[in-house]
């Protein structure tokens, strides 16, 4: 593995977040390269510890997603607590929080707070709604942010109930949108010399991600209807059941087209008037999906992928999770990497899905246990053991 220097060498971050939008923020900061200091509230620390499952006690999913952090235990409500959290902040580039709009300046460590002893500070709010507006005061959940963005609206069978995508797209993408807006800020600072705040929300992230939908909106006025296991621009570019499981084909192209027909055995499709054109192939996707399914059942899902593969025709397996980490690209990718949890001992985690090429990210240390570094970073700022143990002694650490 590379040894050399981090694209963020140097970059230090105090990480307020629990959970996973703000925590998913300081794992890619931290694969970058940041030193990244995880305040975790003592004998208790980050809610996602309880998470199952779990390794030896250690949540698996925690592991995964904390991993390149040092963890200290605080008390934020205690005066002393307080005060180490604002001398960490003055001495860091990016204080990141994910409480209720309001809660840090409550406790003193608001952004007004910090840039008032760090003017250089980008300072990263995230919460469900937005740091403004009139449900800012609300908490924020993956599965409501994205009931009300729409997106549940258009997911699911055509007949059925409104589903969320199994995975935490807003809390992820929430966190991934932060990362853009800390390093846009570090950008603007490296001119500038001036640090600023940062506001985003789980709202905003899959209303974002509504590209189709919402162009499709504005430019007609229609509800955007839900559409199964169809594409809103492209056909035939979805799902078929085969032979023996499923295949996903891109076929929306239109040089495909032909192939697709010559594969499938219908070449009479091709000037049928109904898919003559990529719209029109859109405009009667239901009935293109009914005469293309049952050639899709003639065969296996192996048989069919090594006939499109021959003819430069997108299509690809859907892969269960055992699949996925044994399938040879993803391992050549490295997207499963080893470590060594000093409780847990040797586990996987998720691997790094962006590659530079001259400062690689790596996971440099696995996820903390509950307070581990915390006498290490107070001795950074000046603690003596004793004074170290009086803290302890009270519980603000």
């Amino acid at each position: 593995m590379t040894t050399g220097s981090l694209a963020l060498d140097g970059l230090r971050v105090l990480d307020l977040t629990s959970q996973l939008s703000g925590p998913y923020c300081a794992m890619l900061l931290g694969d970058l390269g940041a030193d990244v200091i995880k305040l975790e509230r003592p004998g208790v620390g980050d809610d996602a510890r309880a998470v199952s499952p779990k390794i030896s006690g250690e949540s698996a999913a925690f592991m995964t997603y904390n991993r390149n952090k040092r963890s200290v235990t605080l008390d934020l409500k205690a005066a002393a607590g307080r005060t180490i959290a604002l001398a960490l902040a003055a001495r860091v580039d990016v204080v990141l929080e994910n409480f209720r709009p309001g809660a840090t300046a409550r406790l003193g460590l608001g952004y007004d707070h910090v840039r008032a002893i760090n003017p250089r500070v980008i300072y990263c709010s995230i919460s469900g709604f937005g740091q403004t507006g009139p449900y800012r005061e609300r908490g924020g959940f993956d599965r409501i942010a994205q009931g009300m963005s729409g997106f549940m609206s258009i997911s699911g069978d055509l007949d059925g109930p409104p589903l969320p995508l199994p995975i935490p797209i807003a809390d992820i993408g929430t966190g991934m949108f932060a990362t853009i807006g800390i390093l846009a800020a570090l950008a603007a600072r490296s001119r500038t010399g001036r640090g600023q705040h940062v506001d985003t929300s789980l709202l905003e992230t899959p209303i974002a991600w509504s590209i189709y939908e919402a162009s499709s909106y504005f430019a007609t006025g229609e509800v955007p209807e839900r559409l199964g296991p169809g594409h809103r621009a492209s056909a035939p570019y979805q799902a078929f059941r085969t032979k023996d499981s499923w295949i996903n084909l891109g076929g929306g192209s239109p040089g495909f087209w032909p192939k697709i027909c010559a594969l499938l055995g219908v070449p009479e499709l091709v000037d049928d008037p109904r898919f003559r054109t990529p719209g029109d192939r859109v405009r009667h996707r239901k009935e293109l999906e009914a005469l293309l399914q049952p050639r899709f059942e003639k065969e296996t899902t192996a048989t069919w992928l090594d006939r499109f593969e021959a003819e430069g025709v997108p299509a690809g397996p859907i892969l269960t999770y055992d699949q996925v980490f044994a399938d040879p690209q993803v391992a050549h990718r490295e997207m499963a990497v080893p470590v060594d949890h000093p409780v847990a001992g040797r586990t996987r985690v998720l691997g790094i899905p962006i590659k530079l090429s001259d400062t690689p990210a790596r996971i440099r240390r696995p996820a903390p246990t509950l307070g581990q570094h915390t006498d290490e970073v107070l001795g950074e700022l000046g603690y003596d053991a004793a004074a170290i143990g009086r803290l302890r002694a009270e519980r603000v650490i």
